[in-house]
């Protein structure tokens, strides 16, 4: 049977209901996944969590959010083909310090951790220019930003889990300067004039607008672990079979704001397994899977 073949120009091959057709997408070059324990990470905290930790001894991490992650993709030296992902992740914490007389406060902070990782992108060399709704031939050129020909990262991953949180102090005799994430040195002798506000992504930022404090007697260390799948992709274009759309027997019922809006509530179904917490076979079953 002879080949079919065509290009995205050429239009598409009919045959009944069923066509072939040439589609545009993201081919998977090479993945991983990973889980990683970061210990003794450094948390930042702004002037009224400094003061807190440095009033308590206990401190209970109540919930971590990653807020934004920074990837970036490089070549490897005399390995064509291949290309290091580093990705630096910002995770707001929520803690809560025991206060006397036996009362509880919330506070905030921030960690910083990194993963880098050698995956294979393959080799290219073109330069990738897109249209867009607002462009045409007489606007403003469309320019390449210089690395469309790197394989593009995509990084997932959920939640981190906390699995530690203590207390350490600073300033104990005989200490030197500690060197943070962003670069700042602090510690017994150390005055520490930098921040890592100008270091951080803005969108990381709007969330500490007191900033951060840099020196304290006390800091927070965390153990953090994460899972994660990182892959390298590029654009491939492909020839499927693909069916004609057909329009959907169903029909969309009433609205919530006709006459009666009790009638669309009782079509919707008990949601019974909402009211019984799994079996822990069931949770370990899934587990497996």
């Amino acid at each position: 049977m002879a080949e079919s073949r065509c290009s995205c120009g050429q239009g598409s091959l009919t045959s009944g209901s069923r066509e072939t057709v040439c589609i545009s997408t993201m081919r998977v070059l090479d993945s991983c996944r990973d889980r990683d324990c970061y210990e003794d990470t450094r948390v930042y905290l702004t002037p009224f969590g400094q003061e807190i930790i440095d009033r308590t001894t206990t401190v209970r991490t109540k919930d971590a959010k990653i807020v934004a992650t920074s990837v970036g993709v490089n070549e490897v030296p005399f390995n064509g083909g291949f290309y290091q992902i580093t990705a630096r992740f910002y995770i707001r914490l929520k803690f809560e310090g025991c206060l006397a007389p036996m009362r509880a406060q919330e506070f905030y902070g921030l960690a910083i951790v990194e993963k880098s990782v050698v995956l294979y992108g393959g080799e290219g060399s073109v330069h990738i220019f897109r249209s867009d709704a607002c462009t045409n031939f007489c606007a403003a050129p469309v320019c390449s930003d210089g690395n469309s020909s790197l394989p593009t990262a995509v990084i997932e991953t959920v939640d981190p889990v906390v699995l530690c949180t203590r207390i350490t102090q600073d300033c104990q005799s005989g200490c030197g300067c500690n060197t943070d994430a962003c670069g700042c040195q602090s510690g017994c002798g150390c005055a520490c004039t930098c921040g890592c506000d100008d270091a951080l992504p803005l969108e990381v930022a709007g969330l500490f607008p007191e900033g951060f404090v840099t020196g304290g007697c006390n800091r927070i260390e965390l153990g953090i672990g994460m899972f994660s799948v990182i892959r390298l992709e590029r654009p491939a274009q492909y020839l499927i079979s693909a069916s004609e759309y057909s329009v959907p027997d169903k029909e969309c019922g009433l609205s919530a704001c006709d006459d009666d809006p009790c009638s669309i509530f009782r079509t919707m179904p008990f949601p019974t397994a909402q009211f019984y917490p799994p079996a822990l076979r069931e949770r370990a079953g899934k587990q497996t899977h």
